[in-house]
């Protein structure tokens, strides 16, 4: 694979005009990915879009009348070290601000690589062109950032964020928390009447894993079951149902694997001192994404396991 230096002016000015086609074509797939929800992202992207196309008309142009109308097919991935892109449809699980990262992150590479391949080529035209192209890739960083201020501005982009957050907290984090605190709380008698009815640490632990993966199975089928998201913007299914079973599987072997220690006073102990932390836990995933205030957070969540708790050992005893 050749290195850019191994280019002469021709093969570097084809590279170019390709490579503001394939930034531009992402840029422009993703103002269609995120047009539906943050059309104001969207609009950036468009505008974005239709400077590299100025661009590589521009570049198409100068090459045309340097080398003639045929311009060679030279691809960033056909040139050691040049930084590859990832296409738009293999970045739908980015969240938006991560995707305008991405964006300003692509700009940056192109000048950065320019201005590396400028300093090591002996040529003086070829580096003259290099140099010309980085100040390019730095006219479009600058311009990416002043669309983003100006299309974004009046808090229009803060009101996007919140729009994301938003639709994260109803998605992911509610499916979650739902899983989190069933598992965290609903095993607690089971395990712990198991533990004290028998003072046999793996019997514990057998029924703990019995009950984590039951309760994970049900509560994974009735969040997916429960609604289809069209309507209440809660996205899709599948995902919110396997996000709630797996987490209320994993809040109820949290407690659970202690029991493997066959010391059973030290595996109770251990036990509950994970069933603290995972109320703990839960207390502060209401406070920071439900703006649940925090001792109320704990108060209630302390109070519901300290109960159920206390309901498992009562009857482990009896």
């Amino acid at each position: 694979m050749p290195r850019l230096s191994d280019l002469g002016e021709r093969e570097i000015l084809a590279l170019a005009i390709a490579n503001e086609e394939e930034d531009g074509r992402i840029y422009a797939d993703f103002a269609q990915m995120l047009a539906e929800n943050y059309p104001d992202s969207a609009a950036v992207f468009r505008a974005m879009a239709a400077e590299e196309e100025s661009h590589r008309r521009n570049l198409i142009d100068l090459f045309s009348r340097r080398f003639g109308a045929h311009i060679p097919l030279v691809r960033r991935q056909d040139i050691r070290g040049f930084p590859m892109r990832l296409p738009a449809w293999r970045m739908k699980t980015l969240r938006l601000d991560a995707i305008r990262d991405q964006t300003e992150e692509m700009e940056r590479d192109a000048a950065r690589f320019y201005r590396v391949a400028a300093s090591r080529s002996t040529d003086a035209e070829t580096r003259k062109l290099l140099g010309d192209l980085a100040v390019v890739e730095d006219g479009h960083l600058h311009h990416a950032q002043l669309l983003r201020a100006d299309l974004l501005g009046g808090g229009r982009g803060e009101r996007e964020d919140e729009s994301a957050r938003r639709r994260f907290v109803l998605q992911v984090v509610q499916p979650g928390l739902v899983g989190l605190m069933d598992g965290s709380v609903s095993t607690l008698a089971p395990v712990f009447a198991a533990a004290y009815a028998t003072h046999d640490s793996w019997n514990a632990f057998l029924v703990g894993l019995a009950a984590s993966v039951g309760a994970g199975i049900s509560m994974g089928f009735a969040e997916a079951l429960a609604d289809d998201g069209k309507l209440s913007g809660r996205g899709r299914p599948l995902l919110r149902g396997l996000i709630c079973g797996l987490m209320t599987m994993g809040g109820g072997i949290g407690h659970t694997l202690p029991f493997l220690i066959p010391a059973f006073h030290l595996a109770v102990l251990a036990a509950t001192a994970v069933v603290v932390f995972e109320l703990l836990a839960i207390s502060w995933i209401r406070w920071k994404y439900q703006d649940t205030p925090f001792v109320s957070a704990i108060l209630q969540i302390m109070l519901g396991g300290g109960l159920v708790f206390a309901a498992g050992v009562l009857i482990g005893q009896g």
